[in-house]
């Protein structure tokens, strides 16, 4: 079974293909930051969580844990990385 990958273009410009309806683009993702809670996350979780937005732990405590994994990219893995990231700063995901 061979799967159609389509060409798509992200909003810096580059060009690359894929097959799935993930937003992320290849080039994007390595651009990793140095430092910050999003340094801390895997790559999907990062990009996951700049595409809706989310790249302030202040902003990230004002989801429940549940929000957050329905997002494409966050798996549960990801869920006590961030627990622990907000709790260093005196924050909680949204009860």
């Amino acid at each position: 079974m061979t799967v159609e990958k389509n060409l798509r273009v992200c909003e810096k410009g580059h060009k690359y293909y894929k097959s799935s309806e993930c937003p992320s683009c290849p080039t994007c993702d390595k651009a990793k930051p140095k430092n910050g809670f999003l340094a801390k996350l895997s790559s999907p979780a990062r990009n996951a969580l700049l595409h809706e937005g989310i790249d302030t732990l202040k902003k990230l405590s004002m989801y429940t844990e549940k929000e957050i994994l329905t997002i494409h990219g966050i798996g549960p893995a990801s869920l006590p990385v961030m627990r622990t990231l907000l709790k260093e700063e005196g924050l909680s995901f949204k009860e």
